[in-house]
């Protein structure tokens, strides 16, 4: 959320889905905000799946969105942590991801090993600040990681994923 007003800036931005909480004061500037309190979202001929649309708290109440695109299998934790991971894994049938957006910047409040061992990411990329006050992300979750490919904001910059039919390929400001 703290990069809004810059990703706003430098993309067409239409709408800016969030989770059903209360806005905190960031949200309230922002123009163009939907509450998201259903399940799916279809966009053209894809669905997004929102795993997660409770209103109880700010970080657990992170939008969790699962999606397939051109095949592949995407998951999006936010700031998600295990008590999300562990709701996932009793709920849903969540294995072999292809890109998982780390939870919560590779704090170790999430991105378990019992979840990642159980999702089997092959991708897991982390937003990231460089030196940033939190040490995130953790050395850890990095462990956990481990069998994945990890791209992260803080060393590779922004992250593209460009999607073909049978392929896909992974673009950093760093290639």
């Amino acid at each position: 959320m703290g990069a809004s007003y810059e990703l706003i800036k430098s993309y067409n931005v239409g709408k800016i889905i969030i989770n059903s909480y209360e806005d905190n004061e960031l949200e309230k500037k922002l123009k163009n905000v939907y509450h998201f309190n259903k399940n799916t979202l279809k966009i053209n001929n894809y669905t997004f799946y929102f795993l997660n649309t409770a209103n109880r708290d700010e970080n657990e109440d992170s939008l969790i969105i699962y999606t397939k695109l051109n095949n592949y299998k995407f998951l999006f934790m936010g700031d998600a942590s295990v008590n999300n991971e562990e709701y996932l894994l009793n709920t849903y049938n969540l294995n072999n991801i292809d890109f998982l957006k780390v939870g919560h910047h590779g704090s170790n409040t999430s991105s378990s090993k019992k979840f990642i061992d159980a999702i089997k990411p092959n991708n897991s990329l982390i937003s990231v600040g460089k030196n940033n006050f939190y040490g995130h992300p953790s050395k850890e979750i990095l462990n956990n990681l481990k069998n994945s490919n990890i791209y992260r904001t803080d060393i590779n910059g922004g992250i593209e994923i460009v999607l073909y039919n049978k392929k896909y390929q992974v673009k950093t400001c760093a290639s």
